[in-house]
Formats: C-alpha cells, structure tokens, sequence
C-alpha cells in the first residue's frame, strides 16, 4: 500500500517538474523550489490525516517562525539561526515519518542526506583542502595579490596546521596538555557554526525579488580604474541596477531614480559617483533619472546619507532597493537597516571562482561586527583549557 502511494505521489510530482521546466523559460528553479515545498506539505499531510498523527506541526511551527522573523527583517544573523532549526526539526520530523508510516519518500531523502554526511564526514576536510588550495590558484590567476585574495588558502593551510597539531601533539607534548590542544580545535568549531548560520542566510538572502514599484535603486560605489573609470566589479553593479530599471519601466511605464553613492577617494580624480554617472549616461540612462550622493566612504555612509537624499526627495515616503555584488548585498543589508532603511538588495553575478574568497571575507566582516561576542566565547574556551590543563598537571604530580 505504501508502495503504490509513493509512486502515484513521485509521478504527481514529476508531471509537475516537467511542467515548470518546459511552460516556463524564467525562474525556473525558483518555481521547482516552490512545486518542491508545496508538493512535500501536501504528501505529508495526507500521510498525517490517514495516520491520525500531528507531527508536521512541529516543522512548520518553525518554519513560519522563521517566515515571521525573516520577512520582518532580512538581514538579521537570527534568521539563519530560525531556518537551521527548522531544518532539524524537519530532519527530525523525517525520521518519524519513515518509521511509523514507511514512507519511502521520506527515506529517500534521508538516505541522500545521509550518504552526503557520511562523505562529509570522511572525506569533507580533505576535500576541503584539495578544493581550497585549487580555488586560491584559480583566484591568483585571474586577481590581484592582496590579502583579501589568499583568503581561500590561507585557510587550508590553517586545517592543514590544525591537522598536524591534533595528529602529533599529543606525542610530542606532555600527557597534561591534552586540554590546551583542544583549545584552537573548539574554536575552529565554533566559528565553523557561524559561518555555517552567515551562509545560510546569505544564501536565504540571494532569492529576493523586489517588487517593480521602486522610486529609488542605489548603486553602491567600488572605487575606479586610475582614478576616473568604473572598474568592472563597479560596472556590473550598475549594470544589475539599470536592468531592473529597465524591467521596472517596462512593467509599470514609471522608472525608479538611480542613486549613485560614493565619494572620492585620495586616489581618486572625481567622485565615485560621478564617474558612475557618466557609465549610466554611457548606457543610455536620462540624467534626470540619475541622482548623486558623493560623500560617503564606507557602506554604511552609503546608506545613511542616500537615506537624507530620499527623505529629501520624497519627504512622503517611498519605495527603494540597493543594488551591489550578490556576495556583498547581505552585509550591505545589514548597514541600511543600521541607517533606518527597510529595503532589500539585488545583486550583481560574480564570477564562480569567486565566490569562496569573496563570502570569507564577508564573513570576517560580519563577524567583526559582532567581535565582543566572539572574543568572549573564544577566551571562555581558552580559559576553560587552561584550568583543566592545570587540573591534569596537578593531578599527574
């Protein structure tokens, strides 16, 4: 019985797959994602009516909580808590269901998550390495060699050290020192969770889709090519913003203004924003659909002072998204609801190679956001390691 179930449940569920992906030639993932979720809550509640059992409330009990938080505001570090929680009730959830209904769907599932576990589990550091090293010879060759390009590696070297350490210290340092080389090991753990949190949500966070009825689009600045060009990075920030400009004209016949914010630098012949300016007039955009703030010098100036040209523009009120590169729009996120913004960001492609050097480095400046708060949770462990080590050598002697 169960048997002929599932696979009238798969087949409904492939009709539909097909459907998508042939009806429609845009946001195709976007639309199986959605067929995905509302086929599942379907199938396990018909599997709930006949088992006369409630146990999907405990999932979607977290998963709206996460809807609730997330909606009312996005670029906050708790939604990646709410929607990791949700994944483990739902995991949890999958597990009953597996075992006192048979569902083979569910277990299908499982098996999958689990065999990607068990390689993790095995091989996920060691692939890690392979994949990191690799990636920071990819990104070498194609950027620059500043720091912020050797993210990558310098993280594998730094597994690599905590590899050997772990492997070898325990033989060469005394038995009582155990504790203390637990220490690096429990912070790498640690910060491992909250970069697994930042890039959930940030993952979360790539999906927007702002409504076309905007009266402002800013663009935020990314310096210049001696000193008076935009640079590439800059130009497909400009370029992502032009597009919903242009998809807002053709949807609603009104365009949004573009705001382009950024200052001048020292190195700099004239202010980010104008050099942004003339690119935008260069692709065919009217100057009186241009707006210029050309003050700021970080992110959050970005937002605070084109936040006092909207409340000046429209003292009213008005709608508004931003627009940078897809890695950085959730920290940008996070600097405009500091400048009392509500408004959601749109993100420029990055090259794929990219992407793990660039999310790292977004991480660390996220974390440094919140550096009291990790300093103390990495000296409580610290601390910690040093008393049972003393305990260990106290004891031994």
């Amino acid at each position: 019985m169960q048997l002929q179930r599932d696979l009238f449940s798969l087949a409904i569920y492939l009709i539909g797959f097909i459907f998508l992906l042939v009806r429609f030639k845009q946001k195709k993932f976007r639309r199986v994602l959605i067929w995905t979720g509302i086929f599942l809550i379907l199938y396990f509640c018909f599997i709930e009516i006949r088992e006369k059992t409630f146990f999907i409330l405990i999932p979607l009990f977290f998963f709206f909580l996460f809807y609730y938080f997330y909606f009312k505001d996005k670029c906050r570090l708790r939604n990646g808590w709410l929607f990791n929680l949700f994944i483990v009730s739902f995991m949890s959830y999958l597990v009953i269901v597996t075992l006192s209904a048979g569902s083979l769907i569910s277990a299908g599932i499982l098996g999958i998550l689990g065999l990607l576990f068990l390689f993790s589990l095995f091989f996920g550091i060691y692939a890690a390495i392979i994949f990191l090293i690799g990636n920071s010879f990819i990104v070498l060759r194609h950027e620059s060699r500043r720091l912020p390009n050797l993210l990558t590696l310098i993280l594998a070297l730094a597994i690599i050290a905590l590899i050997i350490v772990q492997s070898y210290g325990t033989q060469l340092l005394p038995e009582w020192t155990v504790p203390l080389l637990s220490i690096p090991t429990l912070i790498a753990f640690y910060f491992f969770v909250i970069f697994w949190n930042f890039l959930s949500i940030s993952m979360i966070y790539q999906f927007n889709q702002p409504k076309e009825d905007q009266d402002f689009i800013i663009i935020l600045g990314a310096g210049l090519i001696d000193g008076r060009k935009v640079t590439p990075l800059l130009a497909q920030r400009i370029d992502r913003g032009i597009q919903f400009y242009h998809q807002q004209l053709e949807e609603t016949l009104s365009a949004p203004k573009l705001l382009m914010s950024g200052g001048q630098g020292p190195d700099e012949k004239v202010p980010e924003a104008v050099a942004m300016q003339e690119y935008a007039i260069e692709q065919g955009i009217p100057t009186e659909d241009i707006l210029l703030e050309a003050q700021s010098t970080n992110t959050l100036e970005n937002m605070k002072f084109s936040k006092e040209i909207m409340d000046r523009e429209n003292p009213s009120g008005y709608h508004a998204i931003f627009a940078s590169n897809n890695y950085h729009i959730f920290r940008a996120g996070m600097y405009a609801s500091q400048a009392g913004l509500k408004i959601d960001g749109i993100g420029s492609k990055t090259a794929r190679y990219y992407w793990p050097n660039a999310f790292l480095r977004e991480f660390i400046a996220v974390a440094l956001m919140n550096k009291r708060v990790h300093l103390i949770v990495c000296g409580v462990i610290a601390v910690l390691g040093v008393l049972l080590s003393v305990a260990n050598f106290i004891s031994l002697h």
